[in-house]
């Protein structure tokens, strides 16, 4: 990573100081040279633009031919958290975010065997013959590659292996706290019958009295150290991580293999240690532009469970049968915590399969892969394993780190890579055909958070990495940078230690022991006085919007929240509406009542009294809460129709530049009056039959280009849309997204017709008004030299190279990043990456929030597949996805990601495993992969020949590339459990509420009984089927009516009954949504309802008319894969 720059940005040696304020550093319009307004940064060269684009093809299923596209990378937002709790030794991540995927495309094998064919129907033109020598079927048409993974020169040279860890003294590690977690079954128990491995619980979390010593403190409360490690003696000569100073690496010490685990079926296919090819076939290719021309046309299938005679029938072990229930699930978003949010130190888990490869010899690594292969690879057929969903959710894998290390890395929740362990070289990252990218949740509210208070913030002086627990001390007084591996000095400050108030130990202060920490910045990084928290409303007060009775809700909920705003003494608020006027509010102190002020010159917009707009909230809460009771009544018989939305906002930036803060929109229509007006650009007559969706960019660069002046002055702006009518979220949506906003959308919002979204509003809205929140921030992310950064997903202005601008940071937003590896990572046994957020909180202090991760180096493609993080790669995936749909087309996106799908399983059976054999193989590790793939041809955002409103299509695009990773994969893949059975049989107990636990269930249709009630949980909504013959009981007890008949239609409240079935089905859903910062409406459905078609386009094991079933789409992974 080039440091160019740092030491102007964030106030190094030459005295200058972070730039986060207009003044110094002004977003101007012009654009830089190598970045994009779409805050890609892209290296020099990419070898996808040099391919002449295939002409495009119609959607994916099931019309025509693969067309793989240039990659793309317009836009992009930031990371989400697993639809799967962690295991205990994990807290959870959040999400993240996506540019083209750059793609390694060797040539096509030429000789395609035999392989399951889907039923004929309509032919299409046969794909044209493939040469067994050329890239391209035609020579004179070359195809564009899939995506590639990759966008680094080629490697420098041969790979030496690295792949153990050092003999290294334990050093700068305190005695951890305890929080010991009740381990849960390894996922292997629900595919074979061997007893679960047992997981090694281990201590972690920094054993800090909860006292305040020297401008220390510990938030919370920290459980009392049980069984500490021995005191650690300070060793000056520990070798460092990175490479040495002089001489060769220092020596390493293999760990012995685990113990084998019995495999449920025969013994798999060995794998090879060090990635070679077995045999003499040819690489896999990573063009797939040909499907099968009998996947031409699909005939209508039967009903749900029978197969037409063409058909292949399934094979038995993927008949109806259910996993052996092994143990009560936990929740997807979320495992061992018991509160939304908390992340009190975690125990260490081992890894299923033991210590692995990454810490043998390469002699031990490869005998140890033929006798004991690890969990995350033991080879699974997924043509013949139906049941692949685990009883509990999916964790993030452990690194294979020393143990010393990974007790202090960073929490999933927060920070997580696609790939535990990082690949020595580009080509083999490029072989393993996986992305390589970051997910990040850098605000998340976290229960226990070391805060440190310190005239003196110890930082590298070459690169600018904050000391962490990943350097290396050398001595008592030089620590060596674990990114750029240049050796400082240890300032004098550093030598006491305020926890254990003891003078020369730094290797034990809570900055070396915590992988997040926050710092409380001193003077130099501020540029100007840390602005005040400023709130400015905007609110549409056209006949629509009073007709929808939106202004009563949010009147009404700033009133009862308008004391929990965060802010201190100096907190102001503001008031602007309009229609096709616009409406100012004077609050200044000393008036009887507020002054309503009308500006009509809508094209020459100006500021009436621009002192007594924004008033201070202590001074003037009595005139703010007047005109809170009267403005709907204001408004209530207005007849105007039109909505200056351009105007409003240009009026409102006026307003805030001076001081920068946070602008709230409400809007219901579409703008039509003024600057930014907007036409309809959708037909409801082609949702469904368009063969390319159109209007994804944007109709006007307007609300970008006002976005990018927000940003400069530190505004952000947050949308919330509640409209039953087309809005064109895609233009509007660039307000918030370019000034790292949020974006909230209720479609068919009514206050009497939708009181589902009325009660979501309200909810969304309560925790928007009181969450934390960060002013004028910027996000750095650094990596070890020899990676690099090049495209971000998220919300936010790139205003340099690897600084993303941040007007407001919030606790819900995610992001993502992609990488590649620019110089070989021969010497090195570990890498790092650091995200530094530096921002002013809403009390006015310069804080600086600090994530480290550390990864091993890996020189082989098994330890790489090892460590691949499905649920990260997924995530990373759908925002990626999402900046090919608005650059290219959405059929590319589709494709693109099933190449994905198709190129890893290509890559893992041709040069990891070395005895191939029939079937559709995939590590354990990516036994998922497949369906979530489906899942996200299916998603809102991608699907076809479904009809899909544009705005909800948007909307989705913008969830997929800002939500946390736990949430994206709720959407992507929802959760189905049956709740007409529910017992206290393992049963969680949080606050003296019995929660059950029932089991997960597969997204089909077949799992759906007429005698059972099932609960969905999509992340941002919930549905409860009913049964048409569903037990008298459970509607008595649980809904209060007598009948199925009697089911209302419009019902989305769980009645509270005295009832032992109403107390644990309440228990049960009010504990999901406990596990996510917004509230999911529920909707209470049964056969006849109108939102049983949203709940079935769930269902994404099934076929539709449009889309393959879950089996057909592996039979067509298999068919491009045995090419």
């Amino acid at each position: 990573m080039s440091t160019a720059g740092f030491n102007s940005q964030n106030g190094t040696g030459t005295g200058q100081t972070y730039a986060n304020g207009p003044s110094q550093n002004p977003v101007a319009l012009q654009q830089l040279p190598g970045v994009s307004y779409g805050m890609t940064h892209q290296p020099p060269y990419n070898p996808m633009q040099a391919k002449a684009p295939a002409p495009l093809g119609p959607g994916l299923y099931p019309t025509g031919p693969y067309q793989s596209v240039p990659p793309v990378s317009s836009y992009q937002p930031g990371p989400p958290l697993t639809s799967y709790p962690s295991p205990p030794g994990q807290a959870h991540l959040s999400r993240p975010p996506m540019g083209g995927l750059p793609s390694h495309t060797p040539p096509q094998s030429a000789s395609p065997s035999p392989g399951p064919r889907l039923p004929p129907a309509q032919a299409t033109p046969p794909p044209p013959a493939v040469s067994t020598g050329s890239y391209y079927p035609n020579p004179q048409q070359p195809m564009a590659p899939a995506w590639q993974y990759n966008t680094a020169s080629p490697p420098m040279g041969p790979a030496t292996s690295m792949s153990t860890h050092p003999k290294a003294p334990v050093t700068n590690h305190v005695n951890p706290a305890a929080n010991l977690a009740t381990s849960l079954p390894s996922p292997s128990s629900a595919y074979s019958s061997a007893p679960p491995p047992h997981s090694t619980a281990q201590l972690s979390g920094p054993g800090i009295p909860p006292t305040s010593m020297h401008g220390y403190t510990q938030p919370g409360i920290v459980p009392p150290p049980v069984n500490p490690l021995a005191p650690n003696t300070y060793q000056p000569n520990r070798p460092a991580y990175g490479p040495p100073l002089t001489g060769p690496p220092p020596a390493m010490k293999p760990t012995p293999p685990p113990p084998a685990h019995p495999m449920a079926n025969a013994t798999p296919p060995p794998l090879k240690a060090d990635g070679a090819v077995a045999g003499n076939g040819p690489q896999a290719s990573s063009n797939y532009n040909h499907v099968d021309n009998k996947m031409a046309g699909l005939t209508q299938p039967g009903p749900p469970g029978r197969h037409s005679g063409h058909y292949p029938s399934l094979p038995p072990g993927y008949q109806n049968t259910s996993a052996p229930h092994t143990s009560p699930p936990m929740h997807p978003a979320m495992q061992a915590a018991t509160q939304p949010y908390t992340q009190a130190p975690q125990p260490y888990q081992q890894l299923p399969g033991g210590p692995g490869p990454a810490q043998l010899s390469p002699s031990l690594a490869a005998m140890s892969l033929q006798s004991s292969t690890p969990e995350a690879l033991r080879v699974v057929n997924l043509l013949q394993e139906r049941n692949l969903l685990p009883p509990s959710p999916v964790p993030a894998p452990t690194p294979c780190l020393p143990q010393d290390l990974q007790r202090l890395n960073c929490s999933p929740e927060v920070f997580r890579c696609t790939l535990s362990s990082i690949p020595q070289t580009q080509s083999l990252l490029s072989k393993a055909k996986m992305p390589l990218g970051l997910l990040l949740h850098p605000f998340k509210d976290l229960s226990q958070l070391p805060v440190v208070t310190s005239s003196t913030i110890v930082r590298c002086r070459s690169c600018r990495t904050y000391i962490n627990p990943f350097v290396s001390f050398l001595d008592q007084r030089r620590w060596k940078c674990n990114l750029c591996y240049r050796v400082n000095d240890v300032p004098e400050e550093f030598m006491y230690n305020p926890v254990s108030r003891s003078y020369g130990e730094p290797h034990k202060r809570p900055e070396v022991q915590n992988a997040t920490i926050e710092f409380i910045a001193p003077s130099e990084y501020m540029l100007r006085p840390p602005q005040p928290a400023v709130y400015l409303f905007v609110l549409d007060v056209s006949h629509n919007a009073v007709e929808t009775g939106y202004l009563n809700v949010f009147c009404q909920s700033l009133l009862d929240n308008i004391n929990a705003l965060p802010g201190d003494s100096r907190t102001k608020v503001g008031f602007i509406t309009f229609d096709s006027t616009i409406h100012f509010y004077n609050l200044q102190e000393g008036l009887s009542q507020p002054q309503m002020l009308i500006v009509s010159d809508i094209e020459d917009i100006f500021l009436p009294t621009p002192d007594s707009l924004l008033v201070n909230l202590n001074e003037c809460k009595e005139l703010v809460q007047d005109l809170l009771k009267s403005l709907p009544n204001l408004f209530q018989k207005t007849m105007e129709t039109q909505s200056a939305l351009g105007s409003a906002l240009q009026a409102a930036f006026k307003l805030l530049s001076p001081t920068g803060g946070r602008m709230s929109v409400f809007q219901t229509q579409l703008p039509n009056l003024g600057v930014g007006a907007l036409q309809s650009r959708e037909d409801p007559n082609q949702r469904a039959s368009a063969k390319e969706i159109q209007h994804l960019s944007p109709a006007t660069d307007f609300y970008k280009k006002l976005a990018l002046d927000c940003s400069g002055q530190q505004v952000a702006v947050d949308l919330f849309m509640l409209s039953a009518q087309y809005c064109d979220l895609s233009s509007l949506g660039c307000i918030s997204r370019y000034s790292a906003g949020s974006i909230y959308y209720y479609p068919s919002y009514h206050q009497q017709h939708n009181p589902g979204q009325v009660e979501r509003f309200q909810r969304d809205l309560k925790r928007y008004l009181t969450r934390k929140i960060g002013f004028e921030a910027v996000m750095r992310i650094r990596c070890t030299k020899g990676l690099s950064i090049h495209t971000f997903h998220g919300n936010f202005f790139v205003r340099s190279t690897d600084l993303l601008s941040l007007p407001n940071v919030n606790p819900d937003a995610g992001f993502a990043v992609q990488m590649s590896i620019e110089e070989n990572l021969d010497d090195m046994q570990v890498v790092s990456f650091q995200a530094a957020l530096l921002y002013t909180s809403s009390k006015g202090e310069r804080r600086i929030r600090v994530h480290t991760l550390c990864l091993p180096v890996v020189n082989s493609l098994s330890d790489i597949f090892a460590g691949a993080d499905v649920q990260a790669i997924t995530g990373l995936l759908a925002c990626m996805a999402v900046d090919r749909s608005v650059t290219a087309s959405l059929s590319d996106a589709r494709d693109a990601m099933t190449n994905a799908a198709i190129d890893s399983l290509t890559s893992f059976r041709q040069s990891v495993l070395t005895v191939q054999q029939p079937g559709l193989l995939a590590p354990a590790c990516l036994r998922l992969f497949p369906l979530y793939v489906l899942a996200l041809l299916k998603q809102k955002a991608f699907r076809t020949g479904t009809s899909t409103r544009l705005d909800d299509r948007i909307f989705a695009m913008y969830q997929l590339k800002y939500q946390p990773l736990a949430y994206t994969m709720l959407m992507i893949h929802p959760a189905l459990y049956r709740v007409d059975d529910l017992t206290d049989e393992g049963a969680l107990n949080i606050n003296d509420r019995t929660i059950p636990q029932p089991r997960l269930l597969q997204l089909s249709v077949e799992k759906l009984g007429r005698e059972g009630a099932f609960v969905m949980d999509a992340g941002t909504v919930m549905y409860l089927w009913i049964g048409r013959n569903c037990h008298p009981n459970f509607l008595t007890q649980v809904l209060g009516v007598p009948s199925y008949a009697a089911v209302p239609d419009n019902l989305y409240l769980l009645p509270e009954l005295d009832t032992a079935e109403s107390q644990r089905t309440r228990a049960f859903v009010g504990w999901l949504r406990d596990q996510r910062p917004f509230f999911p409406s529920l909707h209470i459905i049964r056969d006849e309802s109108q939102l049983k078609p949203n709940f079935m386009q769930n269902m994404i094991e099934d076929r539709t008319e449009s889309a393959l079933s879950y089996y057909e789409f592996l039979l067509h992974l298999q068919q491009q894969i045995s090419k």
